[in-house]
């Protein structure tokens, strides 16, 4: 989105489904905690080694951070007496301090607060009932080391002191609101993923309450080596596709595997390639952002060209765990391409249609869906659709880097009884002869959700290129008749594919530019999944604009000599932005309320008999 407004005050991963948010209001002094991209959130050290830091406590007793650590995670909590959001969060910061001790997790309490009494401190804590560490930092050293923004924050290191969270504890309290009860839990559902061995789906977010004002630390010189620095790099931007198993041709999970490679991560990091990512950064937030931060990039690069030095065992993260073949986890239901597809050495192969049904013969609700392939060196992409549900049958992509979905609670993709579903199938000859037979997983969500998430294609199938066209424009309009809770966008080109935007009208006449990808890729057809979902409106139109390269000077240009229609082959075009989301006022009905399909009517007639 753009700066000028600000994103409606929505929880984490597309939630708060309670509020209706209004994504063109613009009100400093009363919202919420926002989730924060991940490049903003590497820039606040996410993911980073936390120093040793030395502290006292209140009664003089001086501590470091390696020896206070908890066995599983250890909580740095911000508290303030004088700051009234800090002292209403104070209470739940005991309770949760009492209910993980027992589970390995210990608290640290940090006060900036530089003219606070002693007396007055002492007082708190024992009213409060804070057993850990209480720091009261009077040279600010310890929250300058952690960057500490507001009086409300909370930071979450792991065992090897990486910090895997930082940010507000819930969304009950804000500027200017109060609720009875938080909607979101952040900083517990972040202690959750640590137990289960996961990373949080919430990385940070902004914690509203008294800004500190701190000055930037000055950091000391400390020389970067694989342990204490891009081993954490490649855990929190690379292994996810390179890791033993994994959809990459190769692993970057241990020092010698990356040093291998060192020659080509310094190419495609300074050129902007890896990792792939390829939204504005005027776009977003986005909660899938995979580009580098300024910072990460500098340093891998400096890491590179200065020698790769490994470093000290001890600096390094916790290892990451893979324990499933599934990112999802393990599926409810597997459902696999009915015959096994030959994919020859060479040469260019049509897309390949199959269909294969479920087997399951109630609706159901998808929570989560991921697709496989057998042989990912040679799938270039798949789509799945549900059969005869082309309104909004779209149910999973798949390019390399783009997977899977999981969808948070509360919100779920509709699966008729009885569905089949068709899969389209590009595949891409790499000099060996193989065969394929993808899979996909899917989970269901547990009850009914409360909005069902929806994706259209906004297309314009008249799409006229013409012959050694090198920046041709083409766009599709659809109006918006509802007001709809925007959730996500994936563009569509093929290979002459150039840029692409997706600009809304809304009925004031204003328009917002909702993405904007300069530099459009048909190798990775992302998704772009918005961190703070946006309400589009009835009455508004949404544009999908693509710009193509028909010329010589395109490589990946198949004929420049071709005047280029609409068509299903990558030697054709398309122009397609699809669009996530989920309708505002029509919340899911349970499924014995409504009509039912002919397949279901017929399948209960034969039962009948």
């Amino acid at each position: 989105m753009v700066a000028s407004r600000l994103p409606v005050m929505v929880c984490v991963l597309l939630m708060a489904l309670s509020v209706s948010p209004s994504a063109w209001a613009d009100d400093a002094a009363k919202r919420g905690p926002r989730v924060l991209d991940r490049a903003s959130a590497a820039a606040l050290g996410v993911g980073r080694l936390v120093p040793d830091v030395t502290f006292n406590d209140l009664s003089g007793k001086a501590h470091r951070l390696s020896e206070v650590k908890g066995a599983n995670a250890t909580v740095i909590a911000l508290t303030n007496t004088s700051c009234p959001l800090s002292m209403k969060y104070a209470p739940a910061l005991a309770r949760f301090e009492k209910q993980w001790s027992s589970r390995g997790v210990s608290f640290v309490f940090l006060n900036l607060d530089t003219a606070a009494p002693v007396t007055e401190l002492r007082e708190a804590v024992k009213t409060i009932g804070f057993r850990g560490p209480y720091v009261h930092d009077k040279t600010e050293a310890f929250g300058k080391a952690l960057q500490a923004k507001t009086t409300t924050e909370v930071f979450v290191l792991d065992a090897a002191r990486t910090l895997v969270y930082r940010g507000a504890v819930d969304d009950r309290y804000g500027l200017g609101y109060a609720l009875d009860a938080p909607r979101v839990t952040y900083l517990n559902d972040a202690l959750e993923a640590l137990q289960r061995g996961e990373s949080p789906n919430v990385v940070a977010t902004d914690a509203p309450g008294c800004v500190l004002g701190l000055e930037p630390a000055k950091q000391a010189a400390t020389k970067i080596t694989y342990h204490n620095r891009i081993s954490r790099i490649m855990q929190n931007n690379c292994v996810e596709c390179h890791h033993t198993g994994g959809i990459a041709p190769f692993a970057l999970q241990t020092y010698k595997q990356v040093r291998s490679k060192k020659g080509m991560i310094d190419y495609v990091v300074e050129h902007g390639i890896m990792p792939p990512w390829f939204a504005s950064k005027e776009s977003g937030p986005f909660r899938n952002d995979r580009s580098l931060s300024a910072d990460d990039k500098r340093d891998l690069i400096a890491w590179v060209e200065g020698g790769c030095v490994e470093g000290d065992q001890a600096d390094a993260p916790l290892p990451r765990v893979f324990k499933s073949e599934w990112a999802i986890g393990e599926p409810d239901l597997i459902v696999e391409l009915p015959r096994t597809v030959d994919v020859k050495a060479e040469g260019v192969m049509p897309y390949v249609n199959l269909t294969a049904g479920t087997g399951v013969g109630e609706e159901r609700w998808v929570q989560a869906v991921e697709i496989k392939p057998t042989s990912p060196g040679v799938v270039h992409h798949v789509l799945v659709h549900v059969k005869g549900d082309w309104g909004k049958g779209f149910l999973a992509a798949y390019v390399p880097g783009n997977s899977h979905v999981i969808y948070p609670q509360g919100l779920a993709k509709r699966l008729p009884a009885d569905a089949t579903l068709h899969f389209q199938l590009h595949y891409t000859p790499n000099g060996k002869a193989t065969t394929d037979r993808t899979r996909i997983g899917i989970k269901f969500a547990k009850g009914l959700p409360k909005h069902e998430v929806v994706t259209h294609g906004v297309s314009n199938r008249r799409i006229r290129i013409p012959a050694g066209a090198s920046n041709h424009k083409e766009v599709a309009r659809r109006p918006i008749p509802a007001d709809l809770t925007v959730l996500g966008f994936m563009p569509h080109m093929h290979t002459r594919g150039k840029a692409f935007k997706y600009v809304a009208t809304l009925p004031s006449g204003r328009q917002e530019t909702l993405l904007d990808v300069p530099r459009y890729d048909f190798n990775w057809q992302l998704r772009y999944d918005l961190a703070e979902p946006f309400v589009l409106p009835r009455g508004s139109r949404i544009e999908a604009i693509g710009w193509f390269d028909n010329s010589k000077e395109n490589p990946a240009n198949p004929d420049p000599t071709k005047e280029v229609r609409w068509g299903d082959q990558t030697t054709d075009e398309m122009l397609i932005g699809y669009v996530e989301f989920y309708v505002n006022n029509k919340p899911v009905e349970a499924a014995k309320d409504k009509p039912k399909t002919l397949l279901q009517r017929l399948r209960d007639r034969r039962r009948s008999r």
